[in-house]
Order: structure tokens, then C-alpha cells, then sequence
């Protein structure tokens, strides 16, 4: 009598325990599965994390609405974290990493698919930042200039040196009339003095 209650005892935990575990994982799901992120990795057998949790480097997931941290990591690629937005029917996302040391540009040649795919990322990446450069300094699409007594190209921020997508007008004059002309240049065109961040150097 004493063992069948045993046994008893045994069978309502493990039916106890079942029903927390169905339970609990139906307030998970409908808790923090509300939309989705789709991801496409490379290296597809990079690490990658949301939110400090590691899931599928290629496939989909279910997320919670709202804004998340992405970060992709790999021996011998340069690591990437980016936040994002997700909500509505979800996103779809691509982590690409580059190669910055002798063992990733080795798998880069034993994967050339991959870093085909790579390589257009990175000109498409390029391609939007100039386009986004172009509309936030319109004196690009005039540089190099050559002036009467000046000369006008593109720099390296000065004021924002760690900023890929800020940069400086360097203006290089020659002569007493050098820096005057190249003022006139740039009220000619009605640009902001003080969007254009100038650096001024003088030539011999």
C-alpha cells in the first residue's frame, strides 16, 4: 500500500511538473513572441546575439516589439553591433563582418561566395554613405576645386575626427587674396559657413 502511494506521489509530480512546463512556456510565447527578426549571416557560422543572447546566426526568431541590440562576432573578422527597430510584421536583417586579420581574408578565399556577397554589401554600404554625405554637404559635388588663389577639397573631420559620415572643407590659399576669393566661392553657392567645418592652410 505504502509503494503504491509512492508511485502515486511519483506520477502527480511528473504530471505536476509537465503541466508548468506546457504552461509556462504558452506565457513565453505569447509574453515575447509579438513579431519576428529574419537573419542572414556572414560568415554564416559567425556568433551572433540579441540582446546578450545568443541565437541563430541564419534563421528566423521570435522577438518582443521594440528595440534591440544585434552583435555579430568571429575570430579574424572585425565585430559589428548594431540596434534596431522591430515591430509590425518584422525585419529582415543582414550582419556582414569583415575580415581584419590573415585568418579571416583565409576564409574569405575558401568561401568565395560569401565574400562576393561581402564585397557587394560593402560597395552598397559605401555607395549610401556618399549619397548621404552628398545631401548633408552640398560643397561635394563641386570638390576638388581649383579657385583663383585657393584649392578646395575634402578632409577628415576636425571637428568630429571619429565620425565616418562628418567631414571637414580643407581649403589651401595662396597669395593676400587667396582667402577672400575662396569665401566668394562658397557665398556664390549660398553654402552655411558654419555646417562646412573649414580648415584653413596656406600654401607657398
Amino acid at each position: 500500500m505504502l509503494d503504491e502511494n509512492r508511485g502515486l506521489l511519483r506520477f502527480g509530480a511528473v504530471v505536476l511538473v509537465m503541466v508548468l512546463v506546457v504552461v509556462g512556456g504558452v506565457l513565453l510565447f505569447r509574453g515575447g513572441s509579438d513579431t519576428k527578426l529574419t537573419v542572414t549571416s556572414i560568415p554564416s557560422d559567425l556568433t551572433l546575439r540579441l540582446d546578450g543572447h545568443e541565437i541563430p546566426a541564419n534563421g528566423q526568431v521570435k522577438v518582443k516589439s521594440g528595440r534591440h541590440t544585434l552583435e555579430g562576432s568571429r575570430r579574424g573578422f572585425q565585430s559589428y553591433t548594431q540596434t534596431v527597430d522591430i515591430s509590425g510584421k518584422g525585419l529582415d536583417y543582414r550582419m556582414y563582418l569583415y575580415a581584419n586579420s590573415a585568418e579571416g581574408r583565409e576564409w574569405a578565399q575558401k568561401n568565395p561566395k560569401q565574400e562576393l556577397e561581402l564585397e557587394r554589401e560593402a560597395g552598397k554600404h559605401y555607395d549610401e554613405m556618399v549619397a548621404r554625405l552628398r545631401a548633408k554637404y552640398p560643397v561635394m559635388a563641386y570638390l576638388p576645386y581649383v579657385g583663383d588663389g585657393f584649392e578646395a577639397t575634402q578632409a577628415p573631420s576636425k571637428s568630429d575626427p571619429k565620425n565616418p559620415e562628418a567631414i571637414s572643407l580643407a581649403i589651401e590659399v595662396y597669395g593676400p587674396q587667396g582667402r577672400t576669393k575662396a569665401l566668394e566661392w562658397i557665398h556664390a553657392y549660398g553654402w552655411d559657413l558654419a555646417t562646412l567645418d573649414i580648415i584653413w592652410t596656406t600654401g607657398k
